[in-house]
């Protein structure tokens, strides 16, 4: 038998080779006619140094974490996950889905509602959840819960929710944090700054080993999954800052503090 030409075996190893998924920013989508003009903006507004996004996953669902100090970072998250290929989606408060428009939007766009009180606080509805891993989606969600009470801005004491999610659903936890969305967006304001131009760090870091908890998520887990989110999303804030965070993490109402709300 006569040996196979070389155009003929690059062929059969063309045909056999795996493809890479394409990014969920290449799938036609609502998607694109909102962030076609919206990340050009953001750009223009702020210049956003990524770093570790590899540690992001290309495909699959996963659970993002990034710490909360202005009312500018979900814009700021959100377009540096869709620069790195990926649909940002968000938890949000499920009596928004029921507003006329809004509600349509939130659905088209694939975010989360949430239960924030009652029996069901934190909880979502099973349909999302299984959307999360039939689909391949990940979600983006604040495990503080709020901005930061901290005065200089360090991570304050998390909730449950991420590591709720996590520990039920088994989707990995990647954590982020980023520093300098206070500069565009000062803190506890709506108003921009648009000079100086914001210089935003972001540091991707690895996902979170909650492996030795399993996946019953009670009080005792979810207190120490939080405790392990929480401590490297501070972590990667330190390396971004040049400065060590305090041995305490914040908690408001140790300070006579709301929950949310100004300093």
């Amino acid at each position: 038998m006569p040996e196979p030409r070389p155009a003929d075996r690059a062929l059969a190893s063309a045909r056999v080779k795996p493809q890479r998924p394409k990014a969920e920013k290449r799938r036609p989508s609502v998607w694109w006619p909102l962030a076609g003009p919206a990340a050009p903006i953001v750009r223009l507004l702020a210049r956003t140094r990524i770093r570790g996004g590899e540690k992001l996953p290309a495909t699959g669902p996963y659970i993002l974490t990034p710490n909360h100090m202005s009312n500018i970072d979900p814009v700021v998250v959100g377009e540096a996950v869709w620069r790195l290929g990926r649909a940002p989606r968000f938890l949000a408060k499920a009596s928004l889905f029921g507003v006329p428009v809004v509600g349509g939007l939130l659905h088209a766009l694939g975010q989360i509602p949430v239960e924030r009180g009652g029996a069901s606080r934190g909880a979502i509805p099973l349909s999302a959840a299984e959307r999360l891993i039939t689909e391949g989606q990940g979600v983006i969600v604040y495990p503080e819960g709020s901005l930061t009470r901290d005065p200089d801005l360090w991570p304050m004491r998390g909730k449950t929710g991420a590591a709720r999610l996590a520990l039920q659903l088994g989707i990995p936890v990647i954590p982020v944090a980023h520093w300098g969305s206070q500069v565009l967006m000062p803190v506890n304001t709506t108003t921009l700054r648009l000079r100086p131009r914001a210089h935003v760090q972001m540091l991707f870091g690895d996902p979170v080993d909650l492996s030795d908890l399993g996946r019953v998520a009670d009080r005792a887990a979810l207190a120490e999954a939080t405790d392990r989110i929480m401590a490297a999303v501070t972590a990667l804030l330190e390396e971004l800052r040049g400065e060590t965070a305090p041995a305490e993490r914040w908690d408001p109402t140790q300070h006579g503090q709301t929950e949310t709300g100004t300093f």
